[in-house]
């Protein structure tokens, strides 16, 4: 009868010990691994946006403004079309490429601020003395 426990009580110790073994063995990926992700019943779901970031266009107001700097500035010949169009893309790339800036973007807002079309600030922030001072010893 002891005998019988005696293996009873080993099989019951071998169940208890290997379960938490059997746990800890599941693969791991390690840190540089690509990640695989868990194939799902459901069907594929295809997303059409046509969401950009970034500014949509250019107000013709505001084209017309620029194409103005633009010619005034040598870049642009003609009037204003008051549309932003090729010719006025192409003087402005070529203005941010004279001056190093980058042309994929146009108008870069440092070509803006070169043309004197930068941020406009109607009620600027008011100056105290002490800023006053900090600018005058330097």
């Amino acid at each position: 009868m002891m005998r019988i426990s005696q293996v009873s009580f080993i099989v019951a110790l071998a169940v208890v010990t290997a379960v938490p073994s059997h746990a800890m063995m599941r693969s791991r990926r390690g840190p540089t691994a690509p990640h695989v992700q868990k194939k799902s019943n459901k069907p594929a779901t295809v997303r059409h946006t046509t969401f950009k970031p970034g500014q949509r266009g250019i107000a013709d107001n505001r084209a017309t403004e620029i194409q103005q700097a633009l010619i005034k500035a040598g870049y642009l010949n003609g009037d204003p079309s008051g549309h932003w169009d090729s010719s006025t893309e192409a003087a402005m790339q070529k203005l941010q490429s004279d001056n190093g800036w980058q042309t994929k973007l146009v108008p870069d807002s440092r070509a803006l601020i070169k043309l004197g079309l930068g941020p406009r600030q109607e009620n600027p922030a008011p100056i105290s003395d002490s800023m006053l001072s900090t600018l005058g010893s330097k």
